[in-house]
């Protein structure tokens, strides 16, 4: 799943914005805290295909 962090982690600062809390706290969580889907999903209180769409999503806004 993971893009290059460097390169995720400068386009947040840019534009995180534009991203939801949920996303903001999923990409923080995965990519500053270096937390595992599984562990985001538990501290969250989502499914871990739900922090893995919400990434995925959050990516996509940032890249886009």
């Amino acid at each position: 799943m993971k893009n290059n962090a460097l390169e995720m982690t400068l386009l947040f600062d840019y534009y995180g914005e534009l991203l939801t809390e949920k996303q903001k706290t999923c990409f923080d969580l995965y990519y500053n805290q270096d937390l595992s889907l599984g562990e985001i999903a538990e501290e969250a209180g989502i499914s871990r295909q739900g922090v893995h769409d919400s990434l995925a999503r959050a990516e996509a806004i940032l890249l886009d």
